[in-house]
């Protein structure tokens, strides 16, 4: 199994989720490159292609030749795009609130332009208060309204340097990776894409990529936004088990 966290996140973000699935199981979560313990990479590593690398080393130091990939949000982008150009390490998809990213020229400029205010911002501001405004977001609003959650949240990423973090957003951003939809035909393993019920967004598009992709389906988790490992983790884990024991 291999776990990639979302934007921001650690490779202890999975540690209840791991400590849910049986002994069957050999678990690897890595910090992406710009997160946590992976630090002042070469550049290239800042990318999708880049952290694919990265992470199939992380594989290939433990023996791995293929994994079940788990990945949310980013880490979800992640691990559609080694499915889709290294499907030979790949054994089945497990995607929460992913996407294969943004189809039209237009829309991925806009959304570089946005990604370089918040890469500047994370260069020049307080982290802090950086967190505080990313969780105002209406895709974060029922984890927001757990304040213990929130808090727990915004203490994990703190961990983060924020330098790195901005070298993330420009390199791996939706706007800067390639777009996947066009790849999604060519899925061969077993997929499911999990979404929670008041992300619509999110839900609409793991619709969609099943409709384009034979081997993928879909299950929306009721109650939950985008971070549906954290904010229902309990259903989040019988999904997973759900998905392993019928691939």
């Amino acid at each position: 199994m291999l776990f990639l966290h979302g934007f921001m996140g650690l490779a202890e973000d999975w540690r209840d989720v791991s400590a849910g699935l049986d002994e069957r199981f050999l678990c690897v979560a890595p910090d992406l490159p710009g997160h946590g313990a992976s630090l002042g990479m070469p550049p290239d590593r800042y990318t999708m292609e880049g952290a694919a690398r990265s992470v199939l080393g992380v594989l290939d130091g433990t023996g791995v030749d293929r994994a079940t990939v788990v990945g949310y949000s980013m880490g979800g982008r992640l691990a559609l795009y080694l499915a889709l150009r290294h499907p030979d390490r790949c054994a089945g998809l497990f995607l929460e609130s992913a996407s294969p990213g943004l189809e039209h020229d237009g829309e991925k400029a806009e959304r570089r332009r946005a990604d370089e205010g918040k890469a500047e911002r994370l260069e020049s501001g307080d982290l802090r208060e950086f967190l505080r405004d990313w969780y105002r977001q209406p895709l974060f609003a029922p984890l927001a309204r757990d304040e213990g959650l929130l808090r727990r949240a915004i203490e994990d990423k703190m961990r983060n340097d924020p330098a790195e973090l901005a070298r993330s957003l420009r390199g791996m951003g939706t706007g800067s990776q390639p777009s996947l939809w066009g790849e999604l035909p060519k899925l061969r393993v077993p997929a499911l894409a999990v979404a929670g019920e008041l992300d619509e967004k999110f839900v609409g598009i793991s619709q969609r990529m099943a409709s384009l992709c034979p081997p993928m389906r879909t299950a929306v988790v009721p109650g939950a936004g985008h971070n549906v490992h954290a904010e229902a983790p309990g259903e989040y884990i019988a999904s997973l088990r759900g998905f392993l024991d019928g691939r």
